[in-house]
């Protein structure tokens, strides 16, 4: 069992993403070889882009004898109508071996990306997992003395975009990005997945709350 503070992790509340600000609790950023971070202790808002289309009003005739529409014209029955197209959801995986996290849609790979994961003793979780956290410029706290560094600041730990995939019901672990692009790719980090900020923008965009996360050796 993980060890409180131990991976990239954070007391919640519940998974219900609340209209509130993003708090993450974390040791300090240290040395690249000490850095620990850790996921948000509370729910935190995720920027939803919502479109929302009024709908159209009802007929309102300008006159007693509103148009008549003109018929469909007769079905040709040697031409079937086009199917709709299947499209297959997204997924994750991410291979610890490799240092990868691929994009895949069905069977077919869309992209893949260079990630920093769990050094020895704090080795990121292996199984199927989904998103369960999606999180914009998450505020970091240190655990113990309180200290906080704003969503957005450049020495913030976790970065702009924090992905979280598993939780034992008190720690995290996730995909973020980091102010030490220099420990992409190596075996770095208290547990998390730590990506380029420019890469894990691109991955924040593309995932959503369910997306199935393959954690493999």
């Amino acid at each position: 069992m993980l060890q409180p503070f131990k991976r990239c992790a954070g007391v919640l509340s519940s998974l219900i993403i609340l209209i509130t600000t993003p708090v993450v609790l974390a040791f300090p950023a240290l040395t690249l070889a000490e850095e620990t971070e850790f996921a948000p202790v509370e729910p935190s808002p995720v920027e939803l882009d919502l479109d929302l289309f009024p709908a159209p009003p009802a007929y309102a005739p300008s006159h007693s004898n509103p148009p008549v529409p003109s018929p469909p014209p007769p079905a040709n029955p040697g031409v079937s109508a086009p199917q709709p197209q299947v499209v297959a959801p997204l997924r994750l995986v991410i291979s610890l071996s490799r240092r990868r996290v691929t994009v895949f849609q069905g069977s077919t790979a869309l992209k893949s990306y260079p990630v920093a994961i769990g050094r020895p003793g704090w080795e990121t979780p292996v199984g199927k997992f989904q998103v369960k956290q999606l999180i914009r410029n998450p505020t970091w706290k240190h655990p113990f003395k309180g200290d906080i560094i704003k969503g957005g600041h450049p020495d913030n730990p976790l970065g702009k975009f924090w992905i979280g995939f598993w939780t034992d019901g008190k720690n995290w672990v996730g995909m973020h990005g980091t102010p030490n692009p220099e420990s992409v790719g190596r075996a770095a980090s208290h547990g998390c997945v730590r990506m380029y900020n420019k890469d894990i923008a691109e991955l924040f965009a593309k995932v959503q709350l369910g997306t199935p996360v393959t954690v493999v050796k």
